[in-house]
């Protein structure tokens, strides 16, 4: 739905006013699975980009607290950890979402991932699959960081204990997911220019080739659609990083404990 709602010069049977309408219009006009298209690759590219994500973060994260704020939680630490993290993160889950977007779009030629990935290295190169990576950073850098010092500094109020608490895990992932995807909105609009390379709008702007970096697809973005533009797709993208980071927290959070709890358990 995020993907839909954020083409800039969508074809007019998929133009949606809003979430509601778009879940309604692609069930009955393209299949009941058909909003859960890539999801696949999707979970290909998690299970190894959480990993490193939430491992590097850990680290780094009580390694910067003592630095900062010995034996406290250093909120300038959160958001460092949490930037560095998503370079791991990015570096494997960019290519997913390249093929993920792809298969998204309105009349998406593709039918596979396999196909897809075929296809995008065939015509574009494998640079294709790295085209937005510095455009993601530049969003999910600032992100990450808004993200992890909400989520700590509710903890600090929810849960000051830091004791297993599902309800402040949730709550808390919940409310940092919300007001981050809310404030990269715009950048995350132009990454998904770049990893679509939309063929309508490009060629309303005599654009040939392919678009490439942040600058220029900030540019586009602003010609086609002025201001309003930057934020097409918030309400979808506000939605779906709601349920997304207060998931993650609580079962990274579950097993942190659940581990921990078995660790200490066989020392004793």
């Amino acid at each position: 739905l995020q993907t839909r709602m954020q083409s800039l010069q969508p074809d007019p049977k998929a133009q949606y006013r809003s979430v509601f309408e778009a879940l309604r219009k692609m069930v009955l006009t393209e299949g009941l699975w058909r909003p859960l298209r890539g999801i696949n690759v999707t979970v290909l590219g998690a299970g190894p980009a959480h990993a490193m994500y939430f491992a590097c973060y850990e680290k780094m994260k009580k390694s910067l607290s003592d630095v900062f704020q010995q034996g406290g939680n250093s909120h300038l630490a959160n958001g460092i950890a949490g930037s560095v993290a998503t370079l791991l993160h990015d570096a494997v889950m960019n290519p997913a979402e390249v093929v993920k977007q792809r298969l998204q779009m309105f009349n998406s030629p593709y039918t596979s991932v396999l196909g897809c990935v075929r296809s995008v290295r065939r015509t574009e190169g494998w640079g294709a699959f790295y085209r937005s990576y510095t455009t993601q950073l530049t969003m999910n850098v600032p992100f990450q960081a808004v993200h992890f010092i909400t989520y700590e500094l509710l903890q600090e109020h929810l849960n000051p204990r830091r004791e297993y608490n599902p309800r402040s895990h949730i709550v808390a992932g919940a409310v940092a997911g919300a007001v981050a995807a809310a404030a990269t909105t715009p950048l995350d609009v132009c990454k998904t220019l770049l990893n679509t390379q939309e063929n309508t709008a490009l060629s309303s702007l005599n654009i040939r080739g392919h678009l490439s970096g942040m600058a220029n697809a900030f540019s586009t973005v602003y010609r086609l659609g002025g201001l309003p533009a930057f934020f097409k797709g918030v309400q979808a993208r506000v939605i779906y990083q709601m349920p997304s980071t207060a998931i993650a927290w609580s079962v990274y959070e579950f097993f942190k404990y659940f581990l921990t709890k078995h660790t200490l358990e066989k020392r004793t």
